[in-house]
């Protein structure tokens, strides 16, 4: 049901990740101009990725009706399809954002508006009508009452420490191709609200060449209360660089909600890593944004799914692979690191964090 009021009166607030799930949504992958090679090889990352969550909490995977079949060959059998219809398989940003109230214990959704990253100006592909519909058709089919806000915004634009603090990008969360005339002071209010925010953080700028314009879940997140993890680099010749240095500053120098300082863990990025001929000759041609021969990857081992037993992590056969898993183990002792080799979805414009959205227990 679609409700009127606002989450905040109704004593809802957007939980951490790192909190309890009672389950975890995905996409099936399936656009040839974008995956590559029919979106095979991604399928198969892609259900690497459902099944190993599934062993944590219950997976849900929207699924084309004309893909059911083929998805039931990759997945496992613990892992429920629900038939949808939809442009791309990026879950954490057009589906739900969902919420919590803490005395009783309910969930409701948040269905943002979507307009593929940027709208017809800078969006990624030149239709979005199926993805539109995810988030209500998801809330739905879960029985939750939603919210809507009548603002564009994506779930890997937000994080959250579930104190009512949250980290947003400006070049991204503020894009004129977004929400034309949106200040700062305007979304804080959204954040207050929508999500329960009673400070947000606002960092200038995200990873480099991340096409999402910057989205916080490729640079940084929470990992505890307090706690953040940065992507970053030593090499003042990478632009990225000034970009988490910049962030780092702000991170260092802030305190939460709650008025604590955080501490700032940084988390080394893969080398460079750059899109191979091979690799985009695999593209076929058709509305979403060229894959192009050469195109530096926005590549992070910050854009992990905590899950509640794991913590499933993008992995690149690089030589920063190994310290990024221990680096990451330290922040949760509790959960088991697992690595995915992830190119595949990288190579489509996003990694793991990015094609899923939990559901709060």
């Amino acid at each position: 049901m679609l409700l009127n009021s606002k989450p905040v009166d109704d004593n809802f607030i957007m939980p951490a990740e790192f909190e309890p799930h009672s389950g975890c949504l995905m996409l099936w992958p399936y656009r040839g101009d974008n995956w590559r090679d029919g979106a095979e090889p991604a399928r198969k990352t892609f259900a690497k990725v459902a099944n190993l969550i599934a062993l944590s909490e219950q997976m849900y995977m929207g699924v084309r009706e004309q893909d059911c079949e083929r998805a039931e060959l990759f997945l496992s059998p613990d892992v429920k399809m629900i038939e949808l219809t939809y442009d791309d398989s990026w879950m954490r940003d057009i589906g739900p954002t969902c919420l919590k109230n803490r005395q009783t214990g309910e969930i409701r959704t948040v269905d943002w508006d979507f307009n593929a990253w940027g709208g017809e100006t800078d969006g990624l592909y030149d239709s979005w009508d199926g993805d539109v519909q995810v988030a209500g058709k998801v809330s739905d089919v879960l029985n939750y009452d939603t919210y809507k806000p009548g603002v564009v915004l994506e779930g890997g634009a937000i994080h959250v420490d579930g104190q009512g603090t949250m980290i947003a990008v400006e070049e991204c969360v503020l894009s004129e191709n977004r929400n034309r005339g949106m200040t700062k002071d305007k979304m804080e209010q959204v954040f207050h609200d929508y999500l329960g925010i009673k400070k947000t953080i606002w960092i200038q700028r995200g990873v480099f060449n991340d096409e999402t314009n910057g989205h916080v879940d490729n640079l940084c997140c929470f990992s505890n209360v307090g706690s953040v993890l940065l992507c970053w680099t030593d090499d003042r010749s990478d632009p990225q660089y000034a970009r988490s240095a910049e962030a780092y500053e702000i991170l260092s120098t802030s305190t939460d909600a709650l008025g604590n300082p955080l501490k700032v863990d940084k988390l080394i990025q893969p080398d460079p890593l750059y899109i191979k001929r091979e690799e985009s000759a695999g593209i076929e041609k058709g509305n979403a944004v060229k894959r192009v021969e050469g195109n530096r990857l926005a590549a992070s081992y910050v854009n992990f799914f905590i899950a509640n037993k794991a913590v499933i992590v993008p992995t690149f056969n690089d030589k920063n692979d190994r310290a990024a898993l221990e680096r990451i183990q330290e922040h949760f002792p509790n959960r088991k690191v697992i690595p995915v080799y992830s190119r595949e979805i990288l190579l489509g414009g996003g990694n793991i964090h990015c094609i899923t959205q939990q559901i709060p227990k």
